[in-house]
C-alpha cells in the first residue's frame, strides 16, 4: 500500500505518521506524510466552512495532486475528501479521519467509488462530556462570570440568576442525542442524583433505560428539563432542530448547554430567548462563525457562557486518536472485527474485494 498521510494545525502529520509506524508498518513503506493546513487560525476557518457546505468547496491539496495517483489510502483529522480528491486518487481504497465527524468527507462519493471510509467514534467523547457537564455548573453558579468580574476589579456578587441559583441535585437533565458522548454525559450527571431524560430517535428505550435515562419526545424534553444539552450530530435533517418555538417550551429557569454543533439551533432565536429571558441562560461553545463575530448578540447577553469551541480538544483526545483510526484499519486488513467502518456496503464492491485480496496476501 501507498498511503498519503496529511495533518494539519490540530493534529500535526507526525502523529499520523507516527500511528501509521506502530500499527500498519506491514503493509506498506512507501507513505508520504504532511498537513493540509498548517495555520491555526486559517484551519478553524476551513474547517468550520467545510463543515457547513461540504469538502467540495475545497481545492485539491496539492501533495495529493504530485503523489496521490497510485496511492491506496489517504488519512488525516480535517482534510477535504470530495469527488476531485477522489479523481486525483484513481486507486483510492481506504480514506481514515480521525474524528467521528464525517462533515470533511463525501461519503457518498466514495461509497460509488468503492472506497472505505473509516472514522472515530468516541475520540473525544471523555472530553466532550466532562466539558459539557463544567458548562452545566458554569453557566447556573456564575463561575466564569465571578472569575472575569475579578480580574476586572469587581466583587461581583449578584446575576441575572441571582433569584434562582440551583443546586443539580434532583434537577431533570434533558439529553439532545444519545451516542458516546450522550452516554458518558449521563454517567458522569448520575453521581448529582439528577433525573436525565433522552430525546433520540436513533437509540432504543432498552439501551436508555439501562443507563438510568428515560426516552422522550423533543417537547416534553424541552419542556420538562432544567438543563437542556446538545449532543447530536449535524445532519440535513436536523438543522435548526431547535428553534423558536422549541425554546418557547423551555421553563424561564432553564439552562441550555451546546457544546455540539451551532447548526443543530436556530442562534437568532436562541439570542431572542436569552435576551428576553425566556430561559435563565446559557452557555456555547460552538457558533455558525468562528471566531464568534464582533457584532454578534451573545457577546452583549449577561446570561450566556461563552468558550472557543475547545470541549474536544484535550491533550488525550487530540494525540490518541490518529492511533484509534490506524490500530482499527489494523484490525481490518488483518481480517479482524473493525469498529469504526462508516459505509460497509463497500465491502461488496468487486473491485474493492479484489484489492482487500491483493493487499491481504
Amino acid at each position: 500500500m501507498k498511503a498519503i498521510l496529511l495533518g494539519d494545525a490540530m493534529i500535526p502529520g507526525e502523529g499520523f505518521g507516527k500511528a501509521w509506524e506502530k500499527h500498519l508498518s506491514k503493509y506498506g513503506s512507501d507513505v508520504i506524510v504532511g498537513n493540509w493546513e498548517s495555520d491555526w487560525g486559517q484551519l478553524q476557518y476551513r474547517r468550520l466552512e467545510v463543515e457547513k457546505r461540504g469538502p467540495e468547496i475545497e481545492t485539491v491539496d496539492e501533495t495529493i495532486l504530485k503523489e496521490g495517483k497510485d496511492a491506496d489510502a489517504l488519512m488525516g483529522l480535517f482534510v477535504p475528501v470530495s469527488s476531485k480528491v477522489m479523481d486525483a486518487m484513481p486507486n483510492l481504497r481506504i480514506v481514515g479521519v480521525s474524528r467521528a465527524g464525517l462533515e470533511n468527507v463525501n461519503v457518498e462519493e466514495a461509497t460509488k467509488r468503492g472506497i472505505l471510509v473509516f472514522n472515530v467514534k468516541g475520540r473525544n467523547a471523555h472530553a466532550v462530556s466532562d466539558f459539557a457537564v463544567g458548562m452545566m455548573l458554569a453557566a447556573a453558579r456564575n463561575i466564569a462570570k465571578a472569575h472575569y468580574a475579578i480580574q476586572n476589579g469587581e466583587w461581583r456578587k449578584t446575576f441575572v440568576n441571582s433569584n434562582c441559583i440551583p443546586e443539580m441535585h434532583d434537577k431533570t437533565i434533558g439529553l439532545v442525542g444519545f451516542g458516546y458522548i450522550g452516554k458518558l454525559v449521563a454517567k458522569k450527571l448520575s453521581g448529582f442524583d439528577v433525573n436525565i431524560v433522552v430525546y433520540d430517535p436513533y437509540t432504543s428505550d432498552e439501551v436508555i433505560e439501562a443507563a438510568g435515562a428515560k426516552k422522550v419526545e423533543l417537547d416534553e424534553l424541552m419542556s420538562t428539563s432544567d438543563f437542556v444539552s446538545i449532543h447530536a450530530r449535524l445532519t440535513d435533517k436536523n438543522k435548526n432542530m431547535i428553534g423558536e418555538r422549541e425554546l418557547g417550551l423551555m421553563k424561564p429557569t432553564a439552562y441550555f448547554i451546546n457544546t455540539g454543533r451551532a447548526g443543530l439551533v436556530d442562534q437568532d432565536a436562541l439570542a431572542n430567548a436569552l435576551k428576553e429571558q425566556k430561559i435563565m441562560g446559557a452557555a456555547l461553545d460552538v457558533f455558525t462563525t468562528e471566531p464568534i463575530p464582533a457584532d454578534s448578540p451573545f457577546l452583549k447577553l449577561d446570561n450566556v457562557t461563552l468558550t472557543t469551541h475547545i470541549a474536544g480538544t484535550t491533550t488525550e483526545a487530540l494525540t490518541n486518536s490518529p492511533y484509534l483510526l490506524m490500530a482499527d484499519v489494523a484490525k481490518f486488513l488483518n481480517g479482524e472485527q473493525a469498529d469504526f467502518i462508516v459505509n460497509k456496503e463497500v465491502l461488496e464492491n468487486e473491485d474493492f474485494k479484489a484489492w482487500l485480496a491483493k493487499v491481504r496476501g
